[in-house]
C-alpha cells in the first residue's frame, strides 16, 4: 500500500484502514504463535502498513485542525 493512495482516503476509511490491519496482524500473530505461519515476512509488511496508514491519518487530522 503506497502513500499516494492513502492519502486519497478520507479520515473514516483510514480509520477503518487502521482497524483492518491490526485484526489482520493479530491474526498473524496468532497463527505464528501456533507455527502455522509460513511466510514470517508478511508480520513485518503489516506493521509497517499500519504505521504508514497511522502517519497519513495524523497528517490529515492535523491538517484539517
Amino acid at each position: 500500500m503506497k502513500a499516494s493512495e492513502l492519502r486519497s482516503k478520507d479520515v473514516a476509511a483510514l480509520e477503518k484502514e487502521v482497524t483492518d490491519l491490526l485484526k489482520a496482524h493479530f491474526g498473524l500473530r496468532m497463527q505464528k504463535a501456533t507455527q502455522q505461519l509460513t511466510n514470517h515476512s508478511v508480520l513485518g509488511k503489516t506493521r509497517r502498513d499500519i504505521a504508514r496508514v497511522k502517519t497519513v491519518l495524523a497528517e490529515k487530522k492535523k491538517g484539517a485542525a
